[in-house]
């Protein structure tokens, strides 16, 4: 599977659960980068947070890909990562999203809006 494939199954997982202001970034052309996408959405509680990384696990499980190479921030819910080397899903609290910046940070990449 490719990683504009993987890309979709996680967006999907992402619009189960209600997931906001969906991004996807295409990193592939910028140098020393350590993936070739970020996946970056919002959620409105820690409880959606949770719910839409299980549904982003389940969706790529149901495709045979497996469980996430590592995963990080569930136990403080306001920042969650759940990394498939290639594709790296990031769902943040709303607020805790325009404090990092990712989209910022990254200004090279080419940008698609989801929803």
């Amino acid at each position: 599977m490719t990683a504009e494939e993987l890309s979709k199954v996680i967006i999907k997982g992402m619009e189960e659960k209600k997931a906001s202001d969906i991004v996807l970034m295409d990193l592939r052309n910028i140098k020393n980068t350590v993936t070739d996408f970020f996946v970056i959405c919002s959620g409105n509680s820690d409880s959606q947070l949770d719910a839409i990384a299980d549904s982003i696990e389940e969706e790529v499980i149901k495709i045979g890909q497996g469980n996430p190479w590592k995963s990080e921030g569930k136990s403080s819910r306001q920042w969650i990562l759940v990394d498939y080397v290639n594709v790296v899903a990031h769902i943040f609290l709303k607020d805790k999203r325009s404090f990092y910046g990712l989209e910022d940070l990254w200004g090279d990449a080419k940008v698609t809006r989801i929803g």
